[in-house]
C-alpha cells in the first residue's frame, strides 16, 4: 500500500498523524508541524476528527489547506459520533469534491470521552464496519482503520476484537493501523494472531513518542495500552525536566521502531501530537533525511518556537 520513501536510508516509511487546532493560535502552531514534517516525505499524513462537530470545520480547512499548499496526501479522520447516516456521507462528499481519496475510518470514542460508553446514533452508522462499507458504496477509497494488540478495552475478548477487524476488511478496509504499545511482543503476537484469522491487509504499528509520561500514562490506562515497568523507570524524576525528558523519548521510541523493523515491519504510524521537534529527531536517528528542496523558507526555526 505504501510507496518506498526515497528520503530514507534504513527502508523505513512513515505516516504522522496530527489533531485538529481548536484556536487561531494553535491553527498556527499545527501548521508549523506540518512544514517542520513535510520534508521528511511521509507516505500520507491524517488529521483526527472531533466529536460532536467540535473541532470538524477546523480539520476540514486543515485537509484542504494540506491539498492545496503542499505536495502531501492527506488522509481524512471519520467517525460514527453524533451523526446520522445523511450527516456523515455528506462530509465524505463535501471531502471528495475537494480531492480526498484517503480515509481514517473509525467508530469514535463516546460522547462522555474515552473510556464512556458508546451510544450510537439511531440513524447513524452503528460503527466502524458499517462506516467502511459506507464508504466503499460512495467510492473506491483507500480506507485505513483501527487495531488493537491488546484488543479494544470495550470488547469482551481477542476473538470478538479481531472478528470487528476482519469484517471492516470484508467490507473494504485497505490498512489497519494499531493502537500505540510499548512491548513489541504483544504487537508480533497480535499480527500472528491476525493472519491466523485469514486477514492479510497491511498492519501498521502505531507509535506515540512519549513528550509527557504522566498525560501518556493516563491516556494508555483509558485506552487499554500496557506501560511496562522499564519505561515507566526511563521517566522517573523527569518530571519538571523537559529537555531531558525529550532525549530520553526521542531513544526510547526509536529503539522501539528499530526493533520492530528487524522483527520485519518497515512501514509505521506516529502518532505526533503536533510535537514536530520530537518527530523530526526520531526520524532523523531512523535514517530518514529531509528534503531540503521542499522544506519551507524558515519552517524549521518557526517549528522550534512552537
Amino acid at each position: 500500500m505504501s510507496r518506498p520513501n526515497p528520503l530514507s536510508t534504513s527502508g523505513i516509511d512513515v505516516s504522522f498523524e496530527f489533531f485538529p487546532p481548536k484556536t487561531e493560535k494553535m491553527e498556527e502552531n499545527l501548521w508549523r508541524a506540518i512544514e517542520r514534517l513535510a520534508p521528511l516525505g511521509p507516505s500520507f499524513v491524517s488529521v483526527t476528527y472531533g466529536a460532536g462537530g467540535s473541532t470538524r470545520e477546523r480539520t476540514h480547512q486543515t485537509i484542504e489547506r494540506i491539498l492545496k499548499e503542499t505536495q502531501l496526501t492527506p488522509a481524512a479522520h471519520l467517525t460514527c459520533v453524533d451523526a446520522t447516516k445523511e450527516e456523515v456521507d455528506a462530509v465524505v462528499r463535501q471531502y471528495w469534491e475537494t480531492g480526498v481519496r484517503h480515509f481514517v475510518a473509525l467508530r469514535g470514542d463516546s460522547q462522555a470521552g474515552v473510556g464512556g460508553e458508546y451510544v450510537a446514533h439511531k440513524d447513524g452508522y452503528r460503527n466502524a464496519v458499517e462506516l467502511v462499507a459506507g464508504l466503499k458504496a460512495f467510492a473506491d477509497f483507500e480506507i485505513s482503520v483501527a487495531a488493537y494488540p491488546e484488543k479494544h478495552p470495550e470488547s469482551p475478548d481477542f476473538a470478538t476484537d479481531i472478528d470487528l477487524l476482519k469484517r471492516k476488511v470484508d467490507n473494504g478496509a485497505t490498512r489497519a493501523i494499531t493502537q500505540f504499545f510499548f512491548d513489541n511482543d504483544t504487537f508480533e503476537r497480535y499480527v500472528e494472531r491476525v493472519r491466523r484469522a485469514g486477514i492479510y491487509i497491511p498492519i501498521v504499528p502505531g507509535i506515540v513518542p512519549i513528550h509527557d509520561f504522566t498525560k501518556v500514562a493516563r491516556f494508555s490506562q483509558a485506552t487499554g495500552a500496557t506501560i511496562p515497568a522499564w519505561l515507566a523507570a526511563r521517566f522517573e524524576g523527569l518530571e519538571d525536566d523537559e529537555q531531558t525528558r525529550s532525549h530520553v523519548a526521542a531513544a526510547v521510541c526509536a529503539d522501539q521502531v528499530l526493533d520492530l523493523q528487524k522483527r520485519g515491519i518497515s512501514d509505521f504510524h506516529f502518532y505526533t501530537m503536533n510535537r514536530a521537534d520530537l518527530v523530526y529527531s526520531i526520524c532523523h536517528i531512523l535514517g530518514l533525511r529531509a528534503d531540503e528542496a521542499s522544506a519551507p523558507a524558515g519552517s524549521a526555526s518557526e517549528a522550534a518556537a512552537a
